[in-house]
């Protein structure tokens, strides 16, 4: 064998003149490495059918789904009427009319005029040692708790800025007008008959609604 040829030929080819024998590459390995990738691949897609499958038999996806809708809903304001109790007649309420200030005969002219817009009249005279000569203000509307959002505001539609106050008296139905030192006169009666058309039919307040999605 030549010192020219070469190593693992077995004396196969002989290298004559200046041409070689070209060397072939090993396929085998390239085909080793394909089939590699390939099985990751596949074994990467396996994987996620497999999560995919595991989504829909026990409800995950859909629960997510209805966690992301619900995440979009916003709350919206929609009217809906505030619950009052009923409020009550200027008939079917008794008013004492009470006089805390030093001007006489103002109880008697004010009842005549709560007589005339509807309200039954009760007791006419001066206020109690508790309140004569004590109050400042145009007056206080006095009667039992029950009465707060009953007939106190009824009443207080007649004489606007009136303080109201309960006591422990059990007749819801019967009240006092406390006469102060600021009072002039009663409101006008168109003023406090829009304010009792008000009063007795509440505009709705918005409240908060889920949206429908």
């Amino acid at each position: 064998m030549s010192m020219l040829t070469p190593p693992g030929m077995g004396g196969q080819y002989k290298i004559t003149g200046d041409k070689y024998p070209r060397m072939r590459r090993n396929r085998g390995r390239r085909r080793i490495v394909l089939a590699v990738v390939a099985s990751v691949a596949a074994l990467g897609l396996i994987g996620w059918g497999t999560l995919q499958l595991i989504d829909v038999f026990t409800g995950n996806g859909d629960n997510a789904s209805a966690a992301s809708r619900a995440a979009d809903c916003t709350a919206s304001p929609s009217p809906s009427a505030t619950p009052v109790k009923a409020v009550p007649k200027p008939g079917q309420i008794t008013v004492n009319v009470l006089n805390a200030t030093p001007r006489s005969g103002l109880a008697k002219s004010t009842a005549d005029e709560l007589k005339k817009r509807g309200f039954k009249v009760g007791e006419v005279g001066n206020a109690t040692k508790a309140y004569d000569k004590k109050v400042k203000s145009t007056g206080i509307l006095l009667g039992a708790k029950t009465a707060a959002d009953t007939a106190l505001p009824v009443l207080g539609t007649q004489l606007p800025g009136a303080q109201l106050k309960t006591d422990g008296r059990t007749k819801p139905a019967e009240v006092d007008l406390i006469l102060g030192t600021a009072f002039k006169a009663l409101t006008k009666k168109e003023d406090a008959d829009k304010a009792l058309t008000t009063l007795a039919k509440p505009a709705p307040t918005p409240s908060e609604t889920k949206q429908s999605c």
